[in-house]
């Protein structure tokens, strides 16, 4: 068995950028103060910084998987940009509720669900005893925590209102994704 990878799991909207609702468009792409800086200083650490992000907006026939990619590679050419990289993103294109065949459906990788965290943690090695998820929206510390890594609330994005949502605590509450990776630094990570 091979040497295991720290991660930080992100949630994209209101973590990393502006939650705008549904972004269809490189042009709705507005970064949150002070995140390419905290995602850099991850990587400085030696953390794997992975996006893991709900985009029902597929499911509901409000994009299609090539605009959210092509969001996707605008945001990861950004970061680069800022001298920081995404390792990999993953998304969940379903909805239980809302939308067409096949996106319409009931899946274990949707958030709450930790389906994402899992695929990541084979895919790239992740070692979850020692890594962190971090978010705005209650479903994000769900996730967390359902998946045994430590999880942060941000209040950017809709991290205030959501915190009467929570079913348990996070590990920690941070003003933004700068906090949150001094605050897992700080831990000795």
């Amino acid at each position: 068995m091979g040497i295991k990878n720290r991660a930080v799991f992100l949630d994209r909207d209101g973590t990393i950028i502006e939650d705008t609702g549904y972004i269809d468009s490189p042009a709705r792409i507005t970064f949150i103060p002070g995140a390419i800086a905290a995602i850099r200083k991850l990587q400085e650490h030696g953390f794997k910084i992975i996006i893991i992000s709900n985009q029902a907006g597929i499911a509901r026939g409000l994009f299609s998987e090539d605009k959210l990619q092509t969001v996707d590679k605008v945001i990861h050419r950004q970061v680069l940009n800022g001298g920081a990289h995404i390792d990999a993103s993953y998304y969940c294109p379903h909805h239980p509720e809302h939308g067409v065949y096949p996106f319409q459906q009931e899946c274990n990788c949707r958030k709450p669900h930790p389906g994402l965290i899992h695929k990541a943690e084979k895919e790239l090695s992740i070692d979850l005893a020692q890594s962190f998820m971090i978010g705005d929206k209650a479903t994000d510390i769900e996730t967390g925590q359902r998946a045994k890594v430590k999880s942060i609330q941000v209040l950017t994005g809709r991290g205030r209102e959501e915190q009467a949502q929570l079913k348990n605590p996070p590990d920690f509450t941070a003003a933004d994704l700068s906090a949150a990776a001094d605050w897992i630094l700080s831990k000795g990570a």
